[in-house]
This record gives structure tokens, sequence and C-alpha cells, in this order.
């Protein structure tokens, strides 16, 4: 039994080292990506932009709920619920950009203030 523990912190530690690695290079992909439509003055730069940090904030997300499985006392699980509340709630804000972006865009309206 201490076995299956010991290969399920295991497991969840790379698995978790990878939606963190994965998280950032969407990020950084994304944060390039919107800084050369900006440059080209891109009318989506803003939507595309929105939709590559969202991105990237679900697979840091998943990397916190995987960080639940191994938390060893309460003080880790304040940590952890604090982030996971803080990225959930800048992936629901992304998300509500975003769809009011598009709404906006699909009526004619400008998308910028």
């Amino acid at each position: 039994m201490d076995f299956m523990h010991e290969l399920l912190i295991e497991v969840v530690d790379i698995a978790i080292l990878l939606f963190e690695f994965v998280g950032v290079i969407v990020v950084v992909v994304s944060g390039a990506r919107g800084t050369y439509s900006y440059i080209k003055r891109d009318p989506l730069t803003r939507l595309n932009l929105a939709r590559g940090l969202a991105m990237g904030l679900e697979f840091k997300l998943g990397s916190e709920i995987l960080r639940t499985v191994i938390v060893r006392d309460i003080q880790e699980i304040f940590t952890v619920a604090g982030i996971i509340i803080l990225r959930a709630s800048l992936t629901l804000l992304i998300h509500w950009e975003i769809k009011n972006h598009e709404e906006a865009s699909h009526q004619g309206l400008p998308s910028e203030k």
C-alpha cells in the first residue's frame, strides 16, 4: 500500500510539472503572438490574447487541482484553495471578456473602449 501511495505522489508531481510547463508555454506564445498582432494593428488582438491567456490559466488551474491530491496539512489546503480561487476567478473574468467581445463584434458594435 505504501508503494502505491509513493507511486501516486510521483505521478501527480510529474503531471503537475507538465501542466505548469504547458500553461507557461501557452501564456508565453500567446503573449508573443499578441505583441505581433498589436504591432500589425490586428483588430482581433485583444480577443486572441484573451483566449490564449484563458487557455494557459486552464492548464495552471489543472495543476493546482492535481496539487490537492498530495497536500499534507491544513495550511497547504488553504494555500492551494486560495490559488485555485484566484486562478478560477481570473479564468472566469477572461471568459466573460471574450464573450462580451464576441457579442459586440457580432452586433457590429465597437469592441474597444
